[in-house]
């Protein structure tokens, strides 16, 4: 059994019973392309992120997430998105939490590094945007990628 599972508007969801600040990064190369982490906990591909720890910043979190997660080193750029939808529920099985969604998107540059799977991360890649579709993903993941895909997008609140 994975050790995370998404819920989105989900009748059979547990309850929130936590709510942490979170950060997801947008990682873009010179070529354009996206940093992907393959999730250990669930299989499912996403943007490299976490908690922000306390005495941590959201540029500091986001950094240190990517490095850790990924092995990229970037640079934050900007805000791209606040999500925290109640809909969205994320169960830890190893705990019982059932954590409502508060997680701040942001874009980043990649400034050194090379792509190295961790503990969180059982593959790492520079995905094309068209590659996307061929990749499992939980929609809500993959609606912050869209709102960053998407030209001319301002901050989207969610």
């Amino acid at each position: 059994m994975p050790g995370r599972i998404d819920y989105y508007d989900d009748p059979d969801a547990p309850a929130a019973n936590s709510m942490v600040s979170s950060v997801n990064v947008v990682v873009e190369n010179d070529a354009g392309d996206i940093l992907l982490i393959e999730r250990s906990d669930n299989g499912n591909w996403a943007l490299p992120g976490g908690a922000i720890d306390l005495g941590e910043s959201m540029s500091q979190a986001a950094v240190r997430e990517t490095k850790e997660e990924t092995g990229i080193d970037c640079e934050v750029l900007d805000v791209l998105g606040i999500y925290t939808d109640p809909k969205h529920i994320i169960l830890y099985t190893s705990n019982g939490e059932a954590r409502q969604e508060f997680s701040i998107l942001v874009r980043a540059r990649a400034t050194g590094g090379a792509p190295t799977p961790s503990s969180e991360s059982t593959r790492v890649r520079w995905i094309r945007p068209e590659q996307l579709d061929s990749l499992q993903m939980n929609p809500t993941m993959r609606r912050r990628i869209d709102h960053y895909l998407k030209p001319g997008t301002t901050v989207h609140f969610d």
